[in-house]
């Protein structure tokens, strides 16, 4: 399972921010936990309609978002 299979983006939900399929959680609120401090096993428990699966979406989300961001453009 891929990324693109947990994430959506879509404008009528959340103004078009990329949320975990099914729900009104962005990848933003995600990330925001973790990097405050929320462990995984505090989502789950805070969020039930999320799944490890979801949140490793998120971060595999993130991560190739940055990587397109990262690369210089085409001379």
């Amino acid at each position: 399972m891929t990324w693109q299979d947990r994430i959506t983006i879509s404008a009528d939900v959340r103004s078009g921010k990329p949320c975990i399929r099914g729900t009104r959680i962005t990848v933003y609120d995600v990330l925001e936990y973790l990097a405050g401090g929320m462990s995984e096993n505090d989502l789950l428990r805070d969020f039930p309609a999320l799944t490890r699966e979801d949140i490793r979406a998120v971060l595999a989300f993130a991560a190739t978002r940055e990587r397109r961001w990262s690369q210089p453009p085409a001379a």
